[in-house]
C-alpha cells in the first residue's frame, strides 16, 4: 500500500507539471507567433507539440524519483514493499510512458507538423477564386504529397534498422567484462530497428543542441544580466515623436529655402540626405516603441510584457545564478568527459559507457546530497533538464533558423512566422533527445542511472535474506553499472532512459563515439559564445549580412546595459510620468547627432 501511494504521487506531480507546461505552451506560442499571420491550425499544432516535448522533458525526473523511491540509500538495501513483481510493474508504467510519448513526438514532428507546414503554405498557392471544396482539396493534397515523402523516409529507417546487423553484437559481446553490458544487446530484429531509428534521432538532436543549446547555455544568463532597458517604452516613444517633429521641420525650412532655385545647393542637399536617413530611423524607433508597449497586439501579449517588467529587478540576480549553474553543468560534463575517456570499460566499442564515476563530479554530488531532504533532488532534477530546454530555445532566438549562414527563418518575440513556428518545434524535439543523452550521461550520469540508490557490500549468507551494513557506514556504496552482477544484483534498478541509451550506444556504438564526442564540441561552443557575450550584446552578430540589420541595432535601444528603475515603473504604468522638456530635447539631440 505505502509503495503505491508512494508513486501515485509521483505521477500526480507529474500530471501537474504537465498541466503547467500546456499553459506555458499557449503563453509562448501566442506571444511569439506574429499576430496579423496567426493561424489557428498552426497555433493548436504547436501548442500540442509544445506541451508533449514539455511532457517529455519532465518524464526523466519521474523516471529518477520512481526508480530512487524502492531503496532504502541508509542501508543500502530496498523497502519492503519493493519486491520484483511491484519493481517489474513501476519499469512497465514508466516504458510504457516513455513509448507513449516518444511515439506522440515522431508522429508529431514527422507527420503531422510538416503536414501542418505544407498545408499553410498552399494557401498562397492556390487561387483564392477557385471553388471553396476544390480549394480545400486542392490544399489537402497539396500537403499530402509532400508530406508523403516523409512518411517513406522513416519506414526506410525503420527496415535499415531492421535489416541491418547491429555492430555491437559482433562476438556476442565477448568484448564486455559485466553480464550487466551484455544483457544490453538487442535480441530481437523489432528492438534493433527501434534503437537504430533512435539512434539516429539521438544523433541529429545532438548536433543540433551542439550548436543551438550550446549557445544558449551561455547567452541565457547573459541576456538577463544585460536585458534591463536604460529607457522606458513610453518614454522612448514621447522622445522619439519630438525628434521625428523637429527633424520634419528643419526638413520643411530646406524645402522652402530652396524653393525659388533649380536645386538645392550642394550643403543643403547633404543635410537633406542626412535628415532623410535619420527620419527612417526615428520612424523605426516608433515602431519598436509601440511594439514594445504592446500595441497592436493582443491583451495576453500586453500582460505578459507587464508581468516581465515587474520581474525585471530580479532579472540581475537571476542572470548570476544562472551564470554560476552553467559554469557548474560545464564543469561537471568536463569532468565526466575525461573521466569517460580515460576509464570507460570497453571505450568505443560501447560508446564510452562509464562502469562507475572515479572521479569528484559537483552536479551528481549536489543531486545525491539533496536527496536527503525529499523531494528536493526531483525538483532539481525537473528545473535541470527545463534549463537545459530554455537553453535551446534562447539559442534558436539568438541563432534563428539558418542553413549554413543563410538566415531561413527568424525567431523573435512577436514576429515569428507560422513556418518558423512549426521548424523550431520540430528542432526542439530532437534536442530534447540530445538534452537526454547529455543529463544522462555526462551531467549527472550516476544519478541519472540509479538515482540515490545504494547497495550494501556486505552481501546476505543466506538466499533470501537482506543485506545487513548497520553500525558499517563504509560498506554502503552508491550504485553503478560495475556493480550490477555482484553485491548489488537485486538492490540496484537502472532507470528506463539510461538502459535504452545504453542499449543504443552498445549496439550502435557509432552513434555513440559520434554523441560523446560531440560533447565536447558542445563544450566548446560554449567558450566561444560565453567568452564573445561577456563583450558583447547578448546575441549572436549573425544578422551583420542581413537586411535587417538596422532594424536589430534599433532594437538595442530597449535592451541596452544600463539599470533605470524609473524606466521599470514607467513601462509598467504606460506613462513617462510628466517628461521634461530638457529630456526631449537632450534626446532629439542625441538622435540627430548619431
Amino acid at each position: 500500500m505505502a509503495g503505491f501511494l508512494h508513486t501515485g504521487l509521483i505521477w500526480i506531480a507529474y500530471a501537474v507539471a504537465v498541466g503547467l507546461a500546456l499553459i506555458a505552451a499557449v503563453i509562448t506560442t501566442l506571444t511569439w507567433q506574429a499576430p496579423r499571420e496567426r493561424s489557428a491550425v498552426v497555433s493548436t499544432v504547436a501548442i500540442i507539440s509544445i506541451t508533449v516535448l514539455l511532457a517529455t522533458v519532465f518524464l526523466l525526473p519521474v523516471d529518477i524519483a520512481l526508480v530512487s523511491s524502492t531503496g532504502l540509500p541508509a542501508l543500502g538495501a530496498k523497502k519492503q514493499w519493493a519486491t520484483p513483481e511491484h519493481i517489474d510493474h513501476i519499469l512497465a508504467s514508466l516504458k510504457i510512458a516513455y513509448y507513449l510519448l516518444y511515439s506522440l513526438d515522431a508522429l508529431l514532428c514527422l507527420i503531422v507538423i510538416p503536414f501542418t507546414y505544407f498545408w499553410y503554405e498552399e494557401y498562397d498557392e492556390i487561387d483564392e477564386e477557385e471553388n471553396g471544396n476544390k480549394t480545400f482539396s486542392s490544399r489537402l493534397w497539396g500537403a499530402f504529397k509532400y508530406t508523403f515523402v516523409f512518411i517513406v523516409l522513416v519506414a526506410a529507417l525503420f527496415l535499415v534498422g531492421f535489416f541491418v546487423p547491429a555492430a555491437g553484437g559482433k562476438g556476442g559481446g565477448k568484448h564486455l567484462d559485466l553480464d550487466y553490458f551484455r544483457k544490453l544487446l538487442a535480441e530481437n530484429n523489432g528492438e534493433k530497428a527501434l534503437t537504430f531509428s533512435v539512434g539516429i534521432l539521438v544523433t541529429l538532436g545532438t548536433l543540433l543542441y551542439v550548436l543551438y543549446t550550446g549557445a544558449g547555455l551561455a547567452l541565457l544568463p547573459i541576456s538577463f544580466i544585460k536585458s534591463a532597458p536604460s529607457i522606458s517604452a513610453p518614454q522612448l516613444s514621447e522622445t522619439t515623436a519630438s525628434a521625428v517633429e523637429q527633424n520634419r521641420e528643419r526638413q520643411r525650412q530646406l524645402e522652402m529655402r530652396n524653393a525659388g532655385r533649380n536645386g538645392m545647393t550642394a550643403k543643403d542637399r547633404r543635410e537633406m540626405e542626412a535628415l532623410m536617413r535619420e527620419e527612417r530611423t526615428l520612424v523605426r524607433r516608433e515602431r519598436l516603441a509601440a511594439e514594445a508597449s504592446g500595441e497592436g497586439h493582443g491583451w495576453l501579449f500586453r500582460a505578459w510584457n507587464k508581468v516581465q517588467v515587474v520581474l525585471r529587478p530580479l532579472k540581475l540576480l537571476g542572470g548570476i545564478f544562472f551564470l554560476a549553474l552553467s559554469l557548474l553543468l560545464v564543469v561537471s560534463m568536463i569532468i565526466t568527459g575525461i573521466d569517460k575517456a580515460a576509464n570507460s570499460v570497453c571505450k568505443q566499442h560501447c560508446g564510452y559507457i562509464l562502469g562507475h564515476i572515479n572521479v569528484f563530479q559537483p552536479t551528481n554530488w549536489i543531486f545525491v546530497r539533496a536527496a536527503r531532504a525529499f523531494p528536493v533532488d526531483y525538483i532539481l532534477t525537473a528545473l535541470l533538464v527545463l534549463y537545459f530546454f530554455s537553453s535551446s530555445i534562447s539559442g534558436l532566438a539568438a541563432i534563428g533558423i539558418r542553413f549554413l549562414w543563410v538566415r531561413i527563418f527568424e525567431i523573435r518575440k512577436g514576429h515569428t512566422a507560422p513556418q518558423a513556428l512549426l521548424v523550431a518545434t520540430v528542432m526542439l524535439a530532437l534536442m530534447i533527445l540530445g538534452i537526454n543523452y547529455a543529463v544522462a550521461m555526462l551531467v549527472a550520469p550516476q544519478y541519472a542511472s540509479f538515482g540515490t540508490q545504494t547497495f550494501c557490500m556486505n552481501p546476505p549468507v543466506h538466499p533470501g535474506e537482506q543485506p545487513n551494513c548497520t553500525g558499517h557506514p563504509d560498506w554502503i556504496k552508491p550504485c553503478s553499472e560495475a556493480y550490477r552482477e555482484r553485491a548489488a544484483k537485486d538492490v540496484c534498478t537502472p532507470t528506463v532512459m539510461s538502459t535504452f541509451l545504453n542499449r543504443v550506444t552498445l549496439n550502435w556504438p557509432v552513434f555513440g563515439a559520434v554523441d560523446f564526442w560531440a560533447q565536447f564540441a558542445f563544450l566548446g561552443v560554449f567558450l566561444v559564445v560565453f567568452t564573445t557575450s561577456l563583450f558583447r550584446t547578448p546575441r549572436l552578430n549573425l544578422s551583420a549580412i542581413d537586411a535587417e540589420a538596422e532594424v536589430d541595432e534599433e532594437e538595442g535601444l530597449l535592451a541596452s546595459t544600463g539599470r533605470r528603475f524609473g524606466a521599470t515603473w514607467q513601462d509598467l504604468t504606460g506613462r513617462t510620468g510628466g517628461q521634461r522638456g530638457s529630456d526631449r530635447r537632450d534626446y532629439g539631440t542625441t538622435s540627430r547627432s548619431s
